[in-house]
């Protein structure tokens, strides 16, 4: 009888296997792809024309615009004994144009990655952004945030700080126009803030979700 069972179970993962196998052949693919420049002022907007193989086999013309600013890191930085984390609050033009009156969005510190690994990359913005600057920064995992449209990767990282890590003010780094401020809430009032709207930012919210389920804090 087991036997049995055994041998049902292997013919259904082979079956899966042939499934997935043909499956991925006739689905998925792109051919005859071709970018053309819409605009590279500040960070790159390209316009793809492509044929696209549907589930049936059958080729379809598609055309997308991506916009890619490259990859990017963000961290929450908590603190065990004062169940407390940092968040930056600044100024956002596109949300300021899209229902947000003020433009202001508080989140964690994140950065673009410009060449640097992701790690790098976190320990750098936190100093620059917090003033703090912290020993260590965990990944958990990594993420497309708007994969409709813009090609960014972000990686998600939580690291611990304390009052003795604050060796400068934050704010952001001069000429960049950042006007950082930097905040410190308890863990219980920013999921309190996303609740009511206060916190609306994507990562930030999908890091304060993180420590809540794992109990981080």
């Amino acid at each position: 009888m087991l036997g049995l069972v055994l041998f049902q179970n292997s013919l259904q993962i082979h079956i899966f296997k042939d499934y997935f196998k043909l499956h991925a052949l006739k689905y998925g693919s792109i051919r005859n792809l071709k970018k053309e420049l819409l605009s590279d002022n500040h960070f790159i907007l390209n316009k793809f024309n492509f044929e696209y193989q549907k589930e049936d086999g059958n080729w379809e013309p598609q055309m997308r615009e991506a916009y890619d600013h490259g990859n990017g890191a963000a961290i929450l930085l908590y603190n065990k004994e004062k169940k407390s984390v940092i968040m930056t609050r600044q100024f956002r033009f596109p949300t300021y144009i899209n229902e947000n009156p003020s433009g202001m969005m508080i989140e964690v510190p994140a950065g673009l990655l410009d060449g640097d690994n992701p790690h790098a990359c976190i320990i750098k913005e936190v100093l620059e952004e917090t003033g703090y600057q912290i020993e260590k920064a965990e990944k958990i995992y990594e993420a497309y945030m708007t994969p409709g449209s813009v090609t960014e990767k972000l990686y998600f990282f939580v690291g611990e700080y304390n009052d003795k890590m604050k060796v400068g003010e934050g704010g952001g780094v001069d000429g960049e126009t950042e006007n950082i401020e930097v905040l410190e809430f308890s863990f219980d009032e920013s999921l309190k803030m996303v609740k009511s709207g206060e916190i609306s930012d994507a990562k930030t919210i999908m890091l304060l979700q993180y420590a809540q389920i794992n109990n981080l804090i």
